[in-house]
């Protein structure tokens, strides 16, 4: 057979160590090339890593925290962010070394290429060691200390009761303005929301104005500052105060500002509160709006009576005379004070707007501006022939005792923190007569239903004899066949009450 020699490879000497090896570009071996060039140069060995010990997230610069299981993709690639010098190299492999959970260690090995000389590529592997140091997220901080807050708003209305601030917190809840909210707070008078960016509680502000007619200032407190930077962190607090003009208040107005609101009767009736006050002039059926601008540039609007000032009123005979407006008619009106039903036969005739609301025998509710003690120099401008004897606002219903536990309906609550000291019991009676009062408006009045959310009661109970226990404990009490209801149509989901006497209980189905 004929010998035919086979390739043969052919090996030139290492010029710096003269080892026998392959020819290659750069006439060197392996060992000599990495002598000469390390190309992990300016990739950090070690780096530092933040994970917060109670949520047990880390930290993604620059503020933005995730949830990483060890040895996962995620880790991996917030570990390889961290390395910036990685870029100018190409990452061929990446992956743990075991190291144990407590040593708040994580080691990673790496294998990187990179051409060195003219068409040699160089591949390397080297290890990179991660220190956890733990810290608390923002989140975790305002949790745990919660004066944590940056800007704060305060909400403030000069009444002596809180319709206002029941209604606000429905407001609220539906339009789920409380979501930036770290702490809500209920003080004398209002209420406080904390806030840990400035932008929110701007936005705060906005929608309470939307709402109602108020008025703000805003005021900073330096905590810190520095210097060298040119830098300062402050504290923001926003005073907002509501319009105090509610619901069924009577309201003098200036001989000037009622020729200006279309030359209605200096002497009307707050009919509705939204972003304006509606007002309405029960003599005319007139209506108009005050908002805020005009309020607070001409403070002698006054509300000149409340609702704690009315007095029951029996109706003796109703005279329609003028015309209707909705659900108000005009009428002329013979009331006898409720004191005086059975004692004598003084009786009164009065201009009414609730004419098709009364027949004989009804309770009315009303202001007694004969008798009434009115401390305001507005109304002492007013001329006498204007100011009726008797000023009647709307119809009066018999009430159980027990009423407040028959609802087949319940509202929401937000999650408020109460002051250190507890309110007295003289406080907490007044609360609860108020909350009763708005109750009563929502069943009243289909418009006030209408801006909020109501739920059916799951944990309603209705016992078959509480109507007869209701007319054992006071004959007078009994409820009248026309009281009004919420109907059921108009309820959301049904709402589970949970132990114990707070609202915070209440849970949706």
């Amino acid at each position: 057979m004929d010998f035919v020699p086979g390739a043969r490879e052919q090996l030139i000497l290492c010029c710096e160590c003269g080892t026998a090896i392959p020819p290659n570009p750069a006439n060197m071996c392996v060992n000599c090339v990495r002598s000469m060039v390390d190309i992990t140069e300016g990739i950090p060995k070690q780096a530092t890593i933040h994970w917060c010990k109670n949520c047990e997230r880390y930290l993604q610069p620059p503020a933005t925290w995730m949830t990483c299981e060890l040895e996962s993709r995620e880790l991996l690639a917030l570990c390889l962010k961290k390395l910036k010098a990685l870029s100018k190299v190409r990452l061929v492999d990446a992956g743990f070394i075991w190291t144990e959970p407590h040593s708040r260690r994580i080691k990673v090995k790496l294998t990187i290429q990179k051409e060195v000389f003219a068409a040699t590529i160089l591949q390397q592997a080297f290890e990179v060691e991660y220190v956890v140091a733990s810290m608390m997220c923002p989140d975790c901080t305002r949790v745990m200390a919660q004066n944590t807050w940056k800007a704060k708003v305060q909400v403030r209305q000069k009444v002596d009761h809180q319709r206002t601030f029941f209604y606000l917190e429905q407001l609220i809840l539906k339009h789920n303005a409380h979501q930036e909210t770290t702490n809500i707070k209920e003080v004398k008078g209002g209420l406080d929301f904390h806030f840990a960016q400035r932008s929110h509680a701007i936005k705060m502000v906005e929608f309470l104005g939307s709402m109602v007619p108020t008025r703000s200032k805003s005021s900073e407190q330096l905590i810190s500052s520095d210097e060298h930077l040119s830098t300062a962190n402050f504290k923001f607090t926003y005073a907002v105060e509501i319009i105090p003009i509610c619901k069924d208040d009577l309201v003098a107005l200036p001989r000037k500002t009622a020729n200006s609101l279309g030359h209605i009767a200096p002497l009307v009736l707050c009919a509705r509160v939204g972003s304006t006050v509606h007002i309405m002039d029960f003599k005319t059926l007139q209506t108009s709006e005050i908002s805020g601008t005009t309020y607070w540039r001409n403070e002698a609007i006054t509300p000149v009576c409340s609702r704690r000032d009315l007095k029951k009123f029996y109706v003796v005979d109703v005279d329609l005379v003028g015309p209707r407006a909705g659900r108000h008619a005009l009428a002329d009106v013979t009331v006898q004070r409720l004191a005086d039903v059975g004692k004598n036969d003084n009786v009164v005739i009065v201009r009414s707007h609730l004419g098709n609301m009364l027949n004989f025998g009804d309770i009315v509710l009303g202001y007694d501006l004969a008798t009434a003690n009115i401390n305001s120099d507005t109304y002492d401008t007013l001329d006498p022939d204007d100011v009726p004897s008797v000023v009647l606002v709307k119809k009066g219903y018999a009430e159980r005792r027990r009423r407040n536990r028959q609802r087949n309906w319940a509202l929401k609550s937000l999650g408020k923190e109460e002051e250190e000291m507890a309110p007295r019991k003289q406080e907490q009676e007044k609360k609860a007569a108020d909350f009763e009062s708005f109750l009563r408006d929502l069943e009243e009045d289909p418009e006030l239903r209408q801006g909020i959310n109501l739920y059916r009661d799951a944990a309603a109970v209705r016992r078959p004899d509480a109507s007869a226990d209701a007319a054992m404990d006071d004959g007078d009490e009994e409820e009248g066949a026309d009281a009004p209801e919420v109907p059921l149509e108009e309820l959301l989901g049904s709402l589970a009450i949970g132990g114990g006497d707070s609202d915070d209980g209440m849970e949706m189905e």
